[in-house]
């Protein structure tokens, strides 16, 4: 099983969600619908722009709190790096 770091977004350069998971399709659906009330749902985040994976939840948890923390620059140069056009990597998704 693998355990997934992303980063959701509403456009370029806008509004940024750091978030884990181990189903990361069904969470990037799950922010698309707005299927729970949250700050991904109140600011339209539906664009996944930045995704890495880990063996271990543990990983995941302590990447993802890692990152919360970076600056907003540091968040951005890690997207770049990985989609210079901030496309929307949903159809990369990994699959089990």
């Amino acid at each position: 099983m693998a355990f997934f770091v992303y980063i959701m977004t509403n456009k370029p350069n806008g509004t940024l969600y750091v978030g884990y998971t181990d189903d990361l399709g069904r969470r990037v659906y799950e922010h698309r619908n707005k299927v729970q009330p949250g700050f991904t749902a109140r600011y339209g985040l539906d664009r996944l722009v930045y995704f890495e994976a880990f063996e271990t939840r543990d990983q995941a948890k302590r990447r993802e709190a890692r990152i919360k923390h970076w600056l907003r620059a540091w968040k951005v140069a890690a997207i770049e790096k990985m989609n210079p056009q901030w496309r929307d990597l949903s159809d990369e998704i990994p699959l089990p």
